[in-house]
């Protein structure tokens, strides 16, 4: 699916779903913003490679606030058929910056294979879902445009 932006203008965002390895992946081109993002369903990860960062985040997933496959592939197939959703739904997650880990094999075990070629030789981030929106000025986008949103913020320490 090629998705429209928010605004209506078209950000080239694609999505791509493999129902036989419970995999979406998400490839927003945006210049600086631009990210990859797969939802491993088989091993219930998210991982988001932002490169303006030039870092990996992996979320673990619960049930509740992540669509379903089937659910993602509905909504791309809307989105660009209607140009327009009424309700995407946002998720706010936080790092620590000084806590990165360059993966080790057993990492990437529990990753799986998908996320490890997203994120490997870049520093890799575990992030952790917070309620409500963080007040931060440094806060990167990605997910899948219009549909779920990611904001990925770092924790700031005073």
């Amino acid at each position: 699916y090629s998705l429209p932006g928010t605004n209506g203008d078209y950000v080239q965002q694609t999505v791509t779903i493999s129902n036989e390895l419970h995999i979406a992946d998400i490839h927003v081109h945006a210049g600086l913003c631009s990210s990859d993002t797969i939802f491993d369903y088989k091993h219930g990860y998210i991982a988001t490679r932002l490169f303006s960062r030039r870092a990996c985040f992996i979320l673990k997933m619960e049930k509740g606030y992540i669509p379903e496959l089937k659910e993602i592939g509905r909504l791309a197939y809307e989105k660009q058929m209607m140009n327009k959703m009424f309700s995407p739904k946002r998720l706010w997650v936080q790092y620590e910056p000084s806590d990165s880990i360059f993966g080790e094999i057993k990492e990437w075990l529990i990753f799986g294979k998908p996320i490890e070629k997203l994120c490997k030789g870049v520093p890799v981030y575990k992030v952790r879902k917070v309620e409500g929106s963080i007040r931060a000025g440094g806060c990167a986008k990605a997910g899948i445009l219009g549909i779920l949103g990611i904001s990925v913020c770092g924790k700031i320490s005073v």
